[in-house]
């Protein structure tokens, strides 16, 4: 590699995931390149042997280094470790069960550098067994320059605030300089909610492009979306940071309503979900929930709850007496 930092840091924090290693950085070597570095972030697994397999495994890699934690502290601490790390112009993840499809990264960083923007958000591929289904970014608007600010609104349509996922785009360092790239530090799920919300309030400027080349596993057994303890309900800080860091924004009368929204629509799919959830963990979840829900005016409840479905109103009616009146 030449004396010039790097063009693009790719981030991937890995947890007990070494039967998936071999093909995420297979799919790494197939898009390396001379000015692309590749940090792997190893949070202290605890099942199995996912810290040798990459010490083994990246060695096929450019440039790579594989970064290991004293002490397991989540995917957001574990992609802020990566993001001290990074050295590169752009910045981008991929979770370390996941994979890229050949040629993807040039793809990515060829459409940052010509539509000059703060950061990029494409599709993505989902994975569930053997059937792949692509998963359109909620904006029409493609290949141009945006003001992030545009698509988060309105209140009851999926909008890019509602498509999360970090791995789904490429950022430009200037967002680092600016203290919007790293995460809360902590958060074991939910963790790119605070995180995009805080990307679409203050950054300059966006686009979305239409490239399919992020492979995104669903319903393996180690991914903490399938795992029902308690771990899943740091969505509620996760929500609550969103609503506290709105409280400072000029339009927070506006997107406050779209932040409520969501986060009635989580806490009523994770009521609906119970069968996952250990029982004390539920028993913690309808606490939680009711206590958001009472921290919420009835009059921003019944706007937000306007045309979710019986069957989530219903949940949440279960948890909060003073929704009897609201209608689904």
């Amino acid at each position: 590699m030449s004396n010039h930092p790097p063009k693009l840091s790719v981030i991937v924090p890995c947890f007990n995931i070494e039967a998936y290693v071999p093909d995420t950085v297979t799919s790494l070597v197939h898009n390396d390149r001379d000015d692309f570095e590749f940090i792997f972030v190893e949070d202290r697994s605890t099942k199995d042997s996912t810290y040798e397999a990459l010490l083994t495994l990246t060695k096929r890699l450019t440039n790579s280094r594989v970064v290991r934690h004293e002490r397991n502290g989540g995917l957001a601490t574990a992609r802020n470790t990566g993001i001290d790390c990074a050295e590169g112009r752009y910045l981008t993840f991929l979770d370390g069960d996941d994979w890229l499809a050949p040629g993807y990264l040039a793809a990515l960083v060829d459409r940052a550098e010509r539509l000059d923007v703060d950061f990029v958000r494409t599709d993505h591929v989902q994975v569930t067994g053997t059937a792949r289904e692509v998963h359109r970014a909620p904006e029409g608007r493609r290949d141009k320059p945006l003001d992030p600010r545009s698509s988060i609104l309105p209140v009851d349509a999926t909008t890019m605030v509602d498509y999360p996922y970090a791995w789904a785009g490429v950022y430009h360092r200037r967002l680092l300089d600016r203290g919007l790239l790293r995460f809360h530090d902590g958060l074991r799920t939910a963790e790119d909610r605070p995180w995009i919300w805080e990307l679409h309030r203050r950054a300059d400027s966006y686009a979305v492009a239409s490239l399919h080349g992020v492979f995104y596993r669903r319903g393996i057994a180690s991914s903490l979306t399938q795992i029902g303890d308690v771990r899943q309900l740091d969505f509620f800080r996760s929500f609550d940071l969103v609503l506290q860091e709105l409280a400072e924004d000029p339009e927070v009368g506006r997107l406050r309503k779209k932040a409520l929204r969501n986060y009635c629509v989580v806490i009523a799919h994770q009521l609906l979900d119970r069968n996952r959830f250990e029982r004390s963990v539920y028993a913690r979840l309808r606490q939680l929930g009711a206590e958001a829900l009472e921290r919420m005016s009835t009059a921003e409840l019944e706007e937000a709850l306007v045309g979710m479905g019986e069957k989530r109103v219903h949940a949440l009616r279960r948890i909060h007496g003073g929704m009897k009146g609201v209608a689904a």
